[in-house]
């Protein structure tokens, strides 16, 4: 059974303009194979359907498969030593988990659990290096992947270390926008529902100071929050707030 989350997710950009820039995240390995390579693929595994909070694979089990997330969305993440779950990064269409067991094998340090119904591609570790020996392009895409995956790590741990509460919450705001923000003139709207709780978590606090900063945050016309989702209004203030990075 996972445990309450209290992780942090992706990159974001150095500037004001970070949430335009290409994302520090999972990549869109199935965007980028050509159509060749993408039927290959498609031929070597089967599709599979999972139900809201049910798990694709639980930390500990074997290594067997590498999965392809068609539709819907998975939370990828590891249970701390006090029980708690890191919230890695968030799956999304077209992009591939399962992923390292492949370059060290061993069993799984993450789960991957569905965010909502969601399909993926089941193909077998043995299956998968065959197709990446058959076509390199998509062995360069899976170096791409694991690279921005580490970076992110880094970029995790030295937030956690080094901020305070309230630009941690900013500097996770302005990451979530750059990997899942949907943008609308100035305003931008990110597609991941979180709640207070699930925020604090991810950057190390308690819901009640979550929740006061987010109500200062409004106050200030820098975002608001509607059935969890939140829109940032404000991109400038915001990005002030959370200070160079």
């Amino acid at each position: 059974m996972l445990h309450k989350p209290i992780a942090t997710l992706d990159d974001y950009g150095k500037s004001r303009d970070a949430a335009v820039q290409p994302p520090i995240a999972p990549s869109n390995f199935l965007a980028q194979l050509d159509a060749e390579s993408r039927g290959d693929l498609d031929a070597l595994g089967r599709l599979q359907q999972y139900a809201k909070g049910e798990l694709v694979f639980r930390a500990g089990s074997p290594g067997s498969h590498v999965y392809f997330l068609q539709s819907g969305q998975l939370r990828i993440g590891q249970v701390s030593p006090l029980g708690r779950e890191v919230i890695l990064w968030f799956c999304l269409p077209g992009e591939i988990c399962g992923l390292a067991e492949v370059a060290r094998g061993g069993g799984r340090v993450v789960s991957a659990v569905a965010c909502m119904p969601s399909q993926v591609l089941a193909v077998s570790q043995e299956q998968f290096k065959l197709f990446l020996k058959l076509h390199p392009e998509a062995a360069l895409i899976s170096m791409q992947v694991l690279s921005s995956r580490l970076r992110i790590l880094g970029e995790m741990f030295v937030n956690l270390v080094s901020d305070d509460v309230n630009t941690r919450i900013a500097k996770l705001i302005l990451r979530l926008s750059a990997r899942y923000g949907q943008r609308s003139g100035q305003e931008i709207l990110l597609n991941v529902p979180l709640t207070h709780q699930e925020i604090a978590d991810m950057v190390g606090t308690t819901r009640q100071t979550v929740t006061s900063a987010l109500s200062a945050l409004k106050r200030q016309g820098v975002l608001s929050i509607d059935n969890h989702r939140i829109r940032i209004e404000s991109e400038e203030l915001l990005a002030g707030i959370a200070g160079p990075h």
